[in-house]
């Protein structure tokens, strides 16, 4: 107790008899201990500080000059390393050619070359040129083509396939304002010698539709094979949507013994004597596509002997 006295005493020294004396901020304690002044609450004083004084200012250089001479030290290391000696091209040697090395002429010193030159370094790079002869026998260069819609009927490519028009159906497209009429036709386009081609067109006109018809059944022209007897080598049969067809060889005499669109396309394709039905759908369109399938299905003696590996006289025995 005498000891906190003291304390007590001693703080009330040091504070200045002008300054108020705080009083504790809770009511509720005792008047003694309420009348007391708090220690904690003692004032300090703060002290006007400026803007630049001498000790920054002392700092700052300080800074500065340890800056300096970390820059200088860094010099002085780059200065200790060793730099790599400069050689000269005077030095340098190149390896030598090889024996029998002739050294080419510059560009602009070689001769102008010809049109011969220049298209036998691309055949030989690329192959053969195109000669202009397909693999049908036509000279494509002769046959000129034009835009169906601009092309009459007395205009069509003169060449040796003839048209022949299986169906000609008005169709109708529903659009918003009403209903578009136009007309489609199926063409099947041959030339009697084993090539035949179906083809699909539509226009508001009904010439119009036969021509693009006609000239699409150009664009998918297919080869046919045909014995000597102008017949198939072997039976076939496809499918080609709902449609299914067979085709049968038939010996010498007996015709093209089959009906519709089938009948169309062998006649065209130049088939004389061979058997085919049309067993599901009867779409004229379905059925003359699944001929032109069935067709492709069928091979030549000499392509499987070539696919065997054997002679052709080999596959009789």
């Amino acid at each position: 107790m005498a000891a906190t006295a003291t304390a007590t005493a001693m703080a009330i020294a040091t504070i200045s008899p002008s300054a108020p004396i705080p009083s504790a901020p809770f009511p509720s304690l005792p008047l003694r201990l309420r009348s007391q002044p708090l220690l904690a609450a003692s004032r300090r004083l703060l002290l006007p500080v400026p803007k630049a004084s001498s000790w920054d200012e002392s700092v700052a250089e300080e800074g500065g000059d340890t800056e300096e001479s970390a820059a200088a030290g860094d010099e002085e290391d780059e200065d200790e390393k060793p730099r790599p000696e400069p050689v000269s091209s005077s030095e340098f040697q190149f390896a030598a050619p090889p024996e029998g090395y002739v050294e080419p002429a510059a560009f602009d010193e070689l001769p102008p070359e010809s049109p011969e030159d220049v298209a036998a370094a691309y055949e030989s790079l690329y192959g053969p040129a195109f000669s202009g002869e397909s693999l049908l026998g036509n000279n494509v260069y002769e046959v000129k083509v034009v835009d169906p819609i601009d092309m009459d009927r007395e205009q069509r490519p003169n060449d040796d396939f003839t048209e022949r028009v299986v169906q000609v159906n008005r169709v109708t497209k529903v659009v918003k304002g009403g209903r578009q009429l136009s007309y489609r036709a199926i063409v099947v386009v041959g030339d009697m010698k084993g090539h035949v081609g179906v083809g699909v067109g539509k226009a508001k006109e009904v010439t119009e539709a036969i021509t693009k018809a006609a000239m699409n059944g150009r664009r998918n022209l297919v080869t046919v094979p045909l014995t000597k007897y102008s017949t198939f080598p072997h039976r076939a049969d496809a499918d080609y949507g709902a449609a299914r067809v067979m085709l049968r060889p038939a010996c010498p005499g007996s015709g093209v013994i089959a009906g519709g669109a089938v009948r169309v396309v062998l006649e065209m394709a130049g088939v004389e004597n061979a058997l085919g039905k049309q067993l599901r759908s009867k779409n004229p369109l379905n059925n003359a596509r699944a001929t032109i399938k069935a067709t492709q299905m069928m091979k030549q003696f000499k392509d499987v002997a070539e696919e065997r590996g054997v002679p052709m006289e080999e596959l009789w025995k």
